[in-house]
């Protein structure tokens, strides 16, 4: 397990398409109203940690911005690509239940998001997704907040904490929060609703 400096990591708040479970990947659809609150949770949370003055990194895709501006209250970000949710390939835009109706026995399975990501036609795939995260955090010089998506973090958090994939594609994925991870353990922080 590799040694990184502290990261608080922000989901963005819900979009159109999460409520409707229809695959994002590196398109975009807007923050919803229970987005927009997410994101002013967040902001209640990370407010004392803006002001150590932490390096703060933002995946450029829309609702990631979106989150940012209010979560952190228009503070100084830097945009990285390497941020960006795992691409789905020719699955970006379509419904979970119709891609699970198409894929018999594994439907019943019950795959976890990520497993339904790494297994999108043409899409990025979990070694490459992984290795740009690890790029990522490899960079890293100092205490960083980062606002990115759910699979990112996901593996992300993983990758941190000594975890296996399959134990990714399970871990929390929640909106309105902020995960805290240091010493390769992982503290959630929530704010009341």
């Amino acid at each position: 397990m590799a040694n990184y400096p502290k990261i608080w990591f922000l989901r963005h708040g819900q979009t159109e398409w999460n409520k409707a479970y229809r695959l994002q990947g590196q398109l975009d659809s807007p923050l919803t109203e229970q987005g927009i609150a997410d994101a002013h949770r967040q902001a209640a949370i990370i407010a004392p940690v803006l002001a150590q003055k932490p390096d703060i990194y933002v995946s450029p895709l829309g609702r990631t911005r979106q989150t940012a501006q209010i979560a952190l209250a228009g503070a100084a970000c830097r945009y990285d690509d390497r941020l960006m949710e795992i691409h789905a390939g020719d699955w970006q835009g379509r419904l979970r239940e119709d891609i699970l109706a198409e894929s018999g026995d594994w439907a019943q399975q019950r795959p976890s998001a990520l497993a339904i990501y790494e297994k999108a036609v043409a899409g990025e795939g979990l070694a490459a997704f992984q290795a740009r995260i690890r790029s990522f955090l490899d960079d890293l010089t100092g205490p960083t907040v980062v606002v990115a998506h759910g699979l990112w973090g996901q593996v992300m958090r993983a990758q941190v904490r000594g975890l296996d994939m399959e134990t990714a594609g399970h871990l929390s994925n929640d909106q309105g929060c902020v995960y805290v991870l240091e010493n390769g353990y992982e503290t959630l922080l929530d704010a009341p609703q």
